[in-house]
């Protein structure tokens, strides 16, 4: 019976635990039955296909959004059956979406609307918001936490900018999800520290044309990873070039 006791109490306490991992939020859809109005964003990832995200995205609210910090992280969401508005849920289903754009505020609403300042919402895409709510809802009452980004392939590199200017997309990381830091190579110079611009855009201010470029870059799971001569000499604005490595955490 003492077993049995130390047993139970030890299996409450780990449901315990992982109930804390979650946070309550709220969840709406956009983008079409097929999720293709979601393409693009403010992240900048354009295709998200090519970029490597598909249709199991989501717009994060500005609380999650983080001006673009958040942008390629990975949340898990189940519908929450216990709140107001819960009867839409579809029960014990949850999905797992990457963060590909924003919801910003709409202030002809009080308080901006459901992704107003402080409020931690999902503008999902419609395929994927369908997992877990009833269609004619409109919106449900999640639960979320961050998880580990499983993708396929590795990092990708998406070029524009300028003869002065260079603006790269940093796409499809895995782990974390997401780009703490970065740094460019040319041919011809060091390490250049790159700044993020907006979204997933990191830029250096430095005229790299003709050169062949390497990369290094921290995931925001701490990870260093450099992606040596992964763009020839030969590269264009508005070229895009994959890599074989990926993040882990």
């Amino acid at each position: 019976m003492a077993k049995l006791l130390m047993l139970c109490t030890m299996v409450a306490a780990c449901l315990a635990l992982a109930a804390a991992d979650w946070s309550p939020g709220t969840s709406t859809f956009y983008g079409g039955v097929d999720g293709s109005g979601t393409m693009g964003g403010a992240c900048g990832y354009d295709n998200l296909y090519n970029a490597g995200y598909g249709v199991l995205n989501a717009a994060l609210s500005q609380t999650l959004f983080n001006d673009g910090a958040s942008c390629g992280q990975c949340y898990l969401i189940t519908c929450d059956g216990s709140r107001p508005g819960g009867q839409y849920c579809k029960p014990g289903n949850s999905i797992t979406v990457s963060a590909t754009n924003l919801c910003p505020p709409n202030y002809a609403l009080p308080d901006g609307g459901w992704c107003g300042p402080g409020r931690p919402h999902f503008d999902m895409s419609q395929p994927a918001w369908e997992h877990i709510g009833v269609y004619q809802a409109g919106i449900v009452p999640v639960l979320y936490q961050r998880v580990q980004c499983t993708r396929t392939g590795g990092v990708r590199f998406s070029m524009a900018g300028s003869n002065y200017f260079l603006l790269v997309n940093i796409q499809n990381l895995g782990g974390s999800g997401s780009v703490a830091a970065a740094w460019v190579k040319g041919d011809n110079t060091g390490w250049i520290q790159m700044s993020r611009n907006w979204g997933a855009n990191w830029q250096a201010l430095a005229g790299l044309v003709g050169q062949g470029l390497s990369f290094a870059v921290t995931s925001t799971g701490g990870q260093y990873i450099q992606f040596l001569n992964v763009v020839p000499a030969w590269w264009q604005f508005g070229m895009a070039f994959s890599t074989n490595q990926n993040f882990v955490y």
